[in-house]
């Protein structure tokens, strides 16, 4: 089977993968509305083109937060990446350091943060971040991440409780009795409830400040007056988010609460995205409407269950590939050219 673009990794994946591991991975909250519209809001974009522009010479490289990457997609996090390959997020750190990208870790990892960093060592990682009721556990977390050598934290800011997925909960999803949440080994023994913190308040930028020196990254911001909020207690980047479609359904997507977020931000801090990107254009579409880098989730996980490394490679190289092409096309020979004027919403 030739895997030509993204959805060929995701059939395969659907196909192969166990149900409960493909049902977890997939589902969003509820109807599904806001996942599925991630993807959908894509396709109201229209490109505006310009021609003889001279793309001979291709430039597809972009900075986070001053460090150098090969092309504006990383690795968004996502927990339990042994469920889709055994050596789970070791491998997808080997991966984001070959392609010379970020790989954001996630609180959720089924290896330790010291084994990732060992398979990688000298990548560009953040961490991200739940903060726990125990707030030693959290605190313990980020020390340990900043003394690895991780370059960001980013704290997810859409889950005071998990959102209802139906998949999840007919399947009586939990993780095999072989994978273990490594980061968080005897944290839980303490917490009969979630160990999530509802209480998290703007406040506690405030507190993650005081614990480390590591740029904050705020995920799952999705209005302007959040955007505002976020940008007032001095984090440097936001990433825009419906985590995947899983939390509350009926949100916007992404793409579309981008430009909302960007217009707010003007500049002030970085703006990534996720959620939807499937395919180099989705990518240059992102990049037009003001963000700086975008993070795939899904697809990495596809791409680990189809091969592994050698799968989430090809689905980096597959989005690096059309992401030149698109840019090539529309008249772009460097990031630095895009812009709003390269897109407008259709009519329809």
């Amino acid at each position: 089977m030739a895997m030509v673009c993204l959805s060929d990794f995701e059939a395969y994946a659907k196909k192969y993968l166990p149900k409960i591991a493909w049902d977890f991975f997939a589902a969003g909250a509820d109807d599904c509305s806001t996942r599925d519209e991630n993807i959908l809001a894509y396709k109201r974009i229209r490109f505006r083109p310009r021609m003889l522009r001279d793309v001979s010479m291709m430039d597809i490289r972009t900075k986070l937060l001053g460090t150098e990457i090969s092309f504006p997609v990383g690795i968004a996090p996502t927990g339990f990446h042994q469920l889709a390959w055994p050596d789970g997020e070791k491998s997808t750190a080997r991966v984001a350091k070959a392609m010379n990208t970020c790989y954001i870790v996630s609180t959720y990892s089924t290896c330790t943060l010291e084994e990732i960093s060992a398979a990688a060592p000298g990548g560009l990682r953040w961490f991200q971040l739940y903060i726990h009721r125990n707030r030693a556990v959290s605190q313990q977390l980020v020390q340990r991440a900043e003394a690895l050598g991780f370059q960001g934290l980013v704290l997810t800011a859409d889950l005071p409780y998990t959102g209802k997925r139906r998949d999840d909960v007919r399947n009586g999803f939990r993780l095999p009795p072989h994978m273990k949440l490594k980061n968080l080994e005897g944290a839980f023994e303490v917490c009969k409830m979630s160990p999530l913190d509802p209480s998290v308040t703007w406040n506690d930028i405030y507190w993650l400040r005081s614990l480390t020196h590591l740029p904050i990254i705020i995920k799952g911001i999705l209005t302007k007056e959040d955007a505002e909020l976020a940008v007032r207690h001095g984090v440097q980047g936001i990433i825009v988010s419906n985590h995947g479609g899983r939390q509350l359904d009926g949100g916007p997507a992404t793409i579309d609460a981008l430009v909302e977020v960007a217009e707010a931000v003007q500049g002030r801090v970085e703006v990534y995205l996720d959620g939807g990107i499937r395919k180099g254009s989705d990518v240059l579409k992102a990049l037009a409407l003001g963000a700086k880098c975008v993070f795939i989730g899904r697809p990495a996980l596809w791409g680990l269950a189809y091969k592994g490394e050698e799968g989430l490679q090809d689905v980096l190289r597959i989005l690096q590939d059309e992401f030149r092409l698109s840019m090539a096309l529309a008249g772009c020979a460097s990031v630095s050219e895009i812009g709003r004027h390269l897109v407008q919403f259709s009519k329809l």
